[in-house]
């Protein structure tokens, strides 16, 4: 096996870790922060688009996001998109710009997200562990066919696991972050 399969390993290991953080990133924490509206999704045009492509997104004091709407026509379906989001926030428009507050957590509601924060990092570990497995199958395969010897085998084999370790790792420290930042008050 080549360091360019080995790179490929990581690299997709590294898409579980960013998908992670996307994930993080759409989970409240009780601060205002322009990527907790990343996720959601206006209709405009006759098409969903990305709220990012519709206004400027800002945050202007800790406990408040505002969204200057470029197109007034879509005011009402960029404050029904945030209010639909799932994020238990309740915009309000002033013309062209949506206020939304972000209200106090409680420490139920920061119990919740913390678990759901749990849930997604165990998707990540999963994600990582079937790039290991993936790795570790073209392994055999190649060993099988004679492409490799034994000994090359179980080298590799310790650097794919070595990797997996290293990701594994990268998630739990990213949920110790996100559960102290929930947690937070």
């Amino acid at each position: 096996m080549t360091d360019a399969r080995l790179n490929e390993f990581s690299r997709r290991m590294d898409g579980a870790l960013e998908a992670l953080r996307k994930e993080f990133g759409g989970l409240r924490t009780g601060r205002a922060s322009a990527h907790l509206l990343d996720q959601v999704v206006v209709q405009a045009y006759g098409s969903p688009m990305p709220l990012n492509q519709v206004g400027t997104v800002n945050v202007p004091e800790p406990r408040m996001i505002t969204v200057n709407v470029w197109d007034r026509s879509l005011v009402g379906a960029v404050e029904k998109a945030i209010r639909d989001g799932g994020l238990g926030l309740n915009p309000a428009s002033d013309g062209q710009l949506v206020r939304v507050p972000i209200p106090e957590l409680s420490q139920e509601r920061r119990t919740e997200l913390t678990k759901i924060a749990h849930k997604y990092a165990e998707q990540a570990r999963v994600a990582v562990r079937n790039v290991r497995r993936d790795g570790m199958e073209f392994l055999k395969k190649q060993e099988k066919d004679g492409k490799i010897s034994e000994d090359e085998h179980r080298d590799l084999h310790d650097q794919v696991q070595k990797l997996t370790d290293e990701h594994v790792k990268k998630v739990d420290e990213a949920l110790a972050t996100k559960e102290k930042e929930i947690m937070q008050v």
